[in-house]
């Protein structure tokens, strides 16, 4: 699980390299990124139902053996294709090891002993995603992009065999896979990003971008009418109902698209303007990915239970849209990393005061029955909006004139980051609706 996390980010720093020896132009690094994401949101809600009907542990192999499979292909990539296809057959993999492992996680150990084990579980997950960059960039610089995918075959393999002999094979509820609505919402997503990509290269009003927005909107339209009717749906409308749900998925998309939108363009700008290596930009970014470690359990020991979570997901929204504007007013060729140091740390300040809460949020007032799936969505929700927000912001950066050159690059990087700051400050303003304490209260 901790590669599956680790993955998600550990590609940003070789970005840069990747893209000169494959020679990738930026839409198809950004593809690199989104092919992962989409295939995780993708599949996460699929792969927990196969999970219930043919057994948790033999799709969780299956998952294992997809990821490090996946692995494998990416680093024998010759071609940007090559690298794309595979990282998106990797994200079907991890789709697999995300849900089923905290399932099984849970029914491991004792009841006593599971708030402690599923507590080791998050801080695993937040570990991968904040390591992620500084990893990729100690492998890419000390040994070669290809190494950062490489690290995952021998994982992969010792996994499978310990996993066989530790894990009990439980089952769920035996209810049929909904593979149409798991075609209609993935290629519908698919077409909006890929218009999105496409946009400032073929023209926005091309055949072949409106084909594409105009064909994805329309799948999802489909999506959503036929989850109304499924036996089984992959998104359970019903959830939507709980207006804490509602908020916090739509929160979570809002934060998602933002952030992680802005840090694809700031992660590049380390590299392809200020000439840092992929290792120096890692560590660089040591006091953004790591202050979440320390701030996200305090928030949910300390500021959580006294205020409920809609204080702590606002405040955290509105520090990271300072944080993130205060990065895009300072940009500059020659910015000094002392300048930088404040703003990271108030980044990491906002995300550490969000991630709780969110957990929160999602479940509260949902029938325990519901949880997984509830925590499902919110994942696949937070996906989609890693993957727009990517495709948007670089929309931005390459309407703008943006070129992956020291000369090219600032100008147009400074608009698109400015335009996750706004989109962050959006994500404040909805968590004003979020619950607050009383709220907790009451339903307690």
């Amino acid at each position: 699980m901790f590669m599956g996390t680790l993955d998600n980010l550990v590609v940003t720093n070789a970005l840069p390299v990747i893209g000169r020896d494959l020679h990738a132009g930026i839409d198809e690094l950004e593809w690199v990124i989104n092919a992962y994401a989409l295939a995780f949101a993708s599949f996460i809600l699929t792969a927990a139902a196969l999970g219930d009907r043919f057994g948790r542990r033999t799709v969780f192999v299956i998952g294992i053996g997809l990821f490090t499979l996946a692995s494998a292909l990416s680093a024998l990539s010759a071609e940007p294709w090559q690298l794309i296809a595979a990282r998106a057959l990797q994200g079907v993999g991890a789709a697999a090891l995300m849900p089923l492992s905290l399932t099984m996680l849970a029914g491991s150990v004792s009841e006593k002993a599971r708030p402690a084990a599923i507590g080791v579980w998050g801080g695993v997950a937040g570990l991968g995603v904040a390591l992620g960059p500084l990893i990729g960039g100690a492998v890419t610089q000390g040994w070669a992009w290809q190494g950062i995918f490489w690290l995952n075959v021998p994982v992969g393999i010792i996994a499978v065999p310990l996993v066989l002999w530790a894990l009990p094979n439980s089952f769920g509820a035996r209810l049929r896979a909904d593979l149409l609505g798991l075609v209609l919402a993935g290629v519908g997503v698919f077409g909006i990003v890929y218009g999105i990509v496409r946009g400032n290269s073929a023209g926005w009003s091309s055949g072949e971008v409106l084909t594409a927005l105009i064909g994805g909107g329309v799948l999802i339209a489909a999506f959503i009418a036929w989850e109304t009717r499924a036996p089984a749906p992959m998104l359970p409308l019903r959830l939507f109902r709980f207006p804490s749900f509602t908020i916090a998925n739509a929160v979570g998309v809002i934060f998602s698209f933002g952030i992680f939108g802005a840090i694809f363009i700031l992660i590049q700008f380390l590299q392809v303007v200020q000439g840092k290596n992929p290792l120096e930009a890692g560590v660089m970014t040591i006091p953004w990915t790591m202050l979440p470690l320390i701030v996200s359990p305090l928030t949910g020991f300390l500021i959580l239970p006294r205020f409920g979570p809609r204080m702590p997901i606002a405040v955290g929204l509105a520090i990271s849209a300072i944080a993130i504007g205060w990065i895009a007013w300072i940009m500059s060729p020659d910015l000094t990393y002392s300048a930088m140091v404040a703003p990271f740390l108030l980044a990491g300040l906002g995300m550490g005061l969000i991630f709780a809460p969110s957990s929160t949020a999602v479940l509260m007032d949902m029938p325990e029955t519901d949880h997984a799936k509830a925590s499902g969505t919110n994942s696949t929700l937070r996906e989609i909006g890693t993957a727009l927000g990517i495709a948007v912001l670089t929309a931005v950066f390459t309407g703008a004139g943006g070129q992956l050159t020291p000369t090219g690059y600032v100008d147009a990087a400074q608009k698109a980051v400015f335009v996750g700051a706004a989109v962050l400050a959006l994500a404040a303003i909805v968590a004003l609706w979020l619950p607050g304490r009383k709220s907790i209260l009451a339903a307690r």
